[in-house]
């Protein structure tokens, strides 16, 4: 017994001991804790205390809305989907069932405007045809609901110019869908050439091409299609935040093939310059006519930055080269819809102006009309920029 005592003090006596030496190498006086205060990482984020969320007509339900809008609601923290708005009525009852929408918020084109007495209903997402986004915008704003756009905001400057009197009349809201400006792979690129990290910009090369298939309301002239309005227009409006300026003249040139039906309405393909204040220049292209290709490239004075793909709904990559050394910068992707709800959607509640207002989409119209004059004279076009 006295033996067995013995060893188990001994025991006691030398893990003490060594756990007191151990402690002693390893922390000194001037170390830091390695377990916070309060037991709780100091980097943790607590959940946003929500009292009330944003209710969303969503009017439109193709694809845009069915694969990407829709699916993006359940993550977000201020938007819901209350009503929906469509031609196809059995098609809108099953979207309705499948987010738990109340039947009863179901509207169609000619019944639009009883969204007036709907008070489940705060933003009016307007995922239609080109062409009829300045009649629902309007139509919207006059029930006294807030408006959120897909772009491009209208088929012409001046459509866009009624669409932000409008909102202005009504005192609410006119937003225009340009998801890139809350995502943070394009949000880095505006703070790094903010920021001059690789010295002036010099040029910018992009591209966003894509094959349409027929039958495409992209395809239709009546419709607001064509290639500039639908994908080049992503070009110009990343050439103006990788800028942080408006172009002040364009050249351009279409191409519209005679043996393709597919664009016997708009163009296959349109190649355009645009010019900045600072004799910056950047070289666009866009396409319906060619393999998939969304990317951008910005030459600076000690290097450059890439984003490939830089355009699409997730899977961006962000690159930069200096001195021969080329690195990509790692960084959480979000999902592009949640992010830009979520944003209006702060906006509409606590009052505040949003990131993409109606005038950064009508200026993206105004080079866009610029584009298409310099397509049908052949010689380069001053952009007339709107008092709006």
């Amino acid at each position: 017994m006295s033996n067995d005592w013995n060893r188990r003090r001994f025991l006691g006596t030398s893990t003490a001991l060594g756990a007191s030496l151990f402690s002693g190498i390893t922390q000194g006086a001037e170390d830091p804790p390695l377990m916070p205060p309060d037991k709780q990482p100091p980097d943790l984020q607590l959940p946003e205390v929500v009292t009330r969320k944003a209710g969303w007509a969503v009017v439109g339900l193709g694809k845009l809305a069915l694969e990407e809008i829709m699916p993006a609601f359940p993550k977000c923290y201020l938007a819901q989907p209350t009503a929906l708005v469509s031609g196809h009525p059995d098609k809108a009852k099953r979207v309705a069932g499948a987010y738990g929408i109340d039947p009863k918020n179901i509207y169609d084109y000619d019944n639009f405007d009883k969204i007036v007495d709907n008070d489940k209903i705060d933003v009016v997402y307007i995922v239609l045809p080109n062409s009829m986004h300045c009649e629902f915008t309007l139509r919207a704003l006059k029930a006294g609901k807030h408006v959120y756009c897909e772009k491009p905001m209208s088929v012409a400057a001046e459509e866009g110019e009624r669409m932000i009197a409008a909102a202005k009349e009504a005192k609410r809201q006119l937003g225009v869908a340009y998801r890139l400006h809350y995502e943070p792979f394009n949000l880095k690129v505006m703070e790094m050439c903010a920021n001059k990290q690789f010295g002036p910009i010099r040029t910018i090369a992009s591209s966003n091409c894509q094959d349409v298939k027929a039958p495409n309301i992209r395809l239709s002239k009546k419709l607001g299609g064509g290639p500039v309005g639908d994908v080049g227009i992503y070009s110009i409006n990343a050439a103006r935040y990788i800028t942080s300026e408006h172009p002040v003249e364009v050249s351009a040139f279409a191409q519209q093939p005679k043996d393709d039906p597919r664009f016997r309405e708009v163009p296959a393909g349109v190649t355009f310059t645009l010019k900045f204040p600072s004799c910056i220049l950047a070289h666009c292209d866009c396409s319906f006519n060619a393999a998939e290709s969304r990317y951008y490239r910005i030459h600076c004075a000690k290097g450059t930055i890439e984003m490939d793909p830089s355009f699409s709904y997730r899977g961006l990559r962000l690159f930069t080269s200096e001195k021969q050394k080329r690195d990509e910068i790692q960084l959480d992707p979000v999902d592009h819809f949640a992010a830009e709800m979520d944003h209006f959607s702060h906006c509409v509640l606590n009052n505040k102006p949003t990131r993409t207002p109606g005038e950064l989409g009508l200026a993206d119209m105004q080079v866009i009309e610029a584009i298409d004059e310099a397509v049908k004279s052949g010689r380069s076009v001053r952009v007339r920029w709107s008092k709006t």
